[in-house]
């Protein structure tokens, strides 16, 4: 039997975007009356058998699936799904030709490209017509699922394999789970740990890999988790409490994908249940969400990565990435083992269906939080001088913690500097904070542009050209520069262009996704 994700298996990566007006996209056509996002919904829903398999789920073979290539049999795999996409061309908000470069083939790559955010799985479910035809794993989990006998020592290995491994050891009150991710860990820490009903799972995010510990515990622990990393030497040690003080005889049974190292984008998101516990006005329409992870988790969010929100609104499950940022701007920085919380700034549209969803919630109405996601690397600041970031509106949020880091922590980094676009002065986020930074600190600087000022606006005015990055993008001879663009689609794409006519190259960029 094929085992084939529920609409509750977590879908790889995100969320299916309604954007209001005003919400720069990607590039979309003009839908026929009658076919938006809900019309999908409600014609999925009706009955119809949209594979043309009457129900049957099947093992698709390479050979086949080139054979559905064409506008009225279009079949597409993504992520060892296959999908039959035909009935849903019309409804596509990127139109067919978008569909159909994917059509025949894995379309995995491309995908990810442009949409990796939407959550395919819940908007094709009725259009699932199987899973690829397995070839060979790279990793496996053991065959034999024997459990994990105590280990001889915990000394890290001394072979000189790149992929990490793990060992454990325990006393009379206490079981203690080590990894040796064998490379250095960012000070934000890399760890996601769920402890629940018995099961551990333990995910540490080391570059765009994944290293995952799934196990059923050998016996019962207390529901809270402790996490402590050694920063320079990659050492991560998960510590639980037993209940009871008996001495365990193995770890505990391995369970699916346990003790496997893979590329991020192919891990399924693992989504937790938070409790919203306060929202805090950051201007206008714009609120910080403090969501409080259950007992047993634990979420050390990189810099630069972001979580998934998720939720059925309207009979539709939709998903929205959120990128984490401080209590404050300004505030003493958390050290990872600290963080318990976190805080999401939420941009709400009047008529955004998502954000207006969550700014009708209420404390103690609970969130479904997924681990971190996100491919932002802070490997190429090492030896930079010179940080830009371009924000525009809530493109400010992934930028906060890196304002933060290259100020307190990256002594090499001689100057950050933040060019922060928004409409009209009430919108700039975090403004007396951005502002006291740069006071405070010689090698910060900001400057605000709005392209509606009011008359008594002193500042720039206008939006992202040339002109402009000519201006204040200025690498003195012999320093090393890097630049970070977030902001709706529109802005990015041109500012990345204009970025890279200044003379920026590509490995000197990186556009955040959103």
């Amino acid at each position: 039997m094929l085992n084939i994700p529920t609409q509750s298996f977590p879908s790889p990566s995100s969320q299916q975007r309604v954007s209001p007006s005003g919400q720069s996209g990607r590039s979309k056509v003009a839908l026929k009356p009658g076919h938006s996002l809900m019309d999908w919904i409600r014609f999925s829903k009706s009955g119809k058998d949209l594979t043309g398999l009457r129900g049957r789920l099947i093992e698709v073979s390479q050979e086949e699936l080139r054979k559905h290539n064409n506008r009225d049999d279009c079949w597409t795999c993504i992520r060892g799904l296959v999908y039959n996409v035909t009935p849903y061309m019309d409804y596509h908000p990127g139109g067919e030709d978008e569909l159909m470069k994917a059509a025949g083939i894995d379309g995995t790559d491309l995908f990810d490209q442009v949409h990796r955010w939407v959550n395919y799985e819940s908007m094709l479910k009725e259009c699932l017509v199987g899973r690829m035809a397995t070839t060979t794993k790279a990793v496996t989990p053991p065959s034999s699922m024997r459990p994990l006998a105590p280990p001889a020592s915990v000394a890290p290995p001394a072979d000189r394999d790149a992929r990490p491994r793990y060992d454990w050891f325990q006393t009379d009150v206490s079981v203690h789970l080590v990894v040796y991710a064998k490379r250095k860990i960012p000070s934000a820490g890399c760890t996601s740990v769920d402890l629940e009903a018995g099961v551990l799972r333990l995910e540490a995010l080391l570059g765009k890999m994944s290293y995952m510990i799934h196990l059923r515990l050998a016996d019962e622990v207390e529901g809270n988790v402790a996490v402590h990393t050694a920063f320079s030497v990659g050492k991560i040690q998960v510590s639980l409490r037993k209940k009871g003080k008996t001495k365990w005889t193995n770890l505990g049974q391995p369970l699916e994908f346990h003790n496997t190292f893979v590329l991020k984008k192919e891990r399924a998101p693992h989504y937790c249940q938070g409790v919203l516990v306060s929202k805090t006005e950051v201007n206008h329409n714009t609120l910080i969400f403090r969501v409080k992870l259950p007992p047993g988790t634990i979420r050390h969010v990189p810099v630069g990565t972001h979580v998934y929100l998720k939720a059925v609104v309207k009979d539709a499950e939709l998903v929205r990435p959120y990128t984490p940022v401080d209590q404050s701007l300004t505030a003493a920085p958390q050290h990872p083992s600290e963080e318990t919380d976190l805080f999401l700034m939420v941009k709400v549209y009047p008529d955004g269906m998502f954000s207006s969803y969550l700014n009708g919630l209420h404390v103690g109405d609970r969130l479904s939080v997924s681990g971190p996601e996100g491919a932002f690397s802070l490997r190429p600041l090492r030896d930079v001088t010179h940080l830009y970031l371009l924000a525009a509106g809530t493109g400010l949020t992934p930028m906060t913690r890196l304002i933060r880091l290259a100020t307190q922590e990256m002594g090499h980094i001689r100057k950050t500097t933040l060019l922060f676009f928004n409409r009209r002065e009430e919108d700039i986020l975090w403004r007396g904070e951005l502002e006291q930074l740069a006071a405070d600190n010689k090698r910060f600087q900001v400057e605000h542009i709005l392209s509606e000022p009011s008359g008594g606006w002193g500042g720039r005015t206008g939006r992202v050209d040339a002109g402009l990055l000519r201006d204040f993008l200025v690498t003195p001879e012999g320093s090393r520069s890097f630049a970070c663009v977030c902001g709706p689609s529109a802005f990015t794409d041109l500012t990345v262009r204009l970025l890279k006519q200044h003379g920026l190259r590509p490995e000197e960029l990186h556009a955040f996704q959103g």
